[in-house]
């Protein structure tokens, strides 16, 4: 919303094009068409980026595989840290998230949290394993 000229802009064709311009930078045009029939709206752009299990940069996605290798880290070492905790917290958070739920919350206020719990997460990695 913040790179709208103003809040009547939302839903117009400029919404639109920054809405498939996101699509297009995570080279997700293509795929979000095949499901979607090339039907854009901003929730369903959404969803397909955070919520779809299927689309390989989504953050559902990419949570479930970080999830999987902390653990492997975890059997290997023999013990879990506070990111192994943190990891599954998100992942359960967003496999029982909705879209509906998100942009009830604000889109804008759901990402900045998940950038700030990603943030926390990368730290604890980096304390619980040493990466400093």
């Amino acid at each position: 919303y913040v790179l709208l000229p103003s809040i009547s802009w939302v839903g117009s064709t400029l919404d639109n094009y920054q809405w498939e311009s996101i699509l297009r930078s995570v080279s997700a045009h293509r795929s979000y068409r095949w499901v979607y029939d090339a039907d854009y709206k901003p929730t369903n752009i959404a969803d397909y980026l955070i919520l779809n299990v299927r689309m390989p940069r989504s953050l559902t996605f990419c949570y479930r595989f970080l999830a999987e290798h902390l653990k492997f880290l975890g059997d290997d070492y023999g013990e879990r840290h506070a990111c192994h905790a943190t990891a599954e917290k998100t992942q359960a958070m967003l496999r029982a998230g909705s879209i509906k739920d998100i942009f009830d919350a604000g889109l804008h206020e759901f990402l900045a949290n998940f950038i700030r719990d990603n943030t926390r997460l990368g730290d604890e990695i980096a304390l619980d394993y040493k990466f400093y």
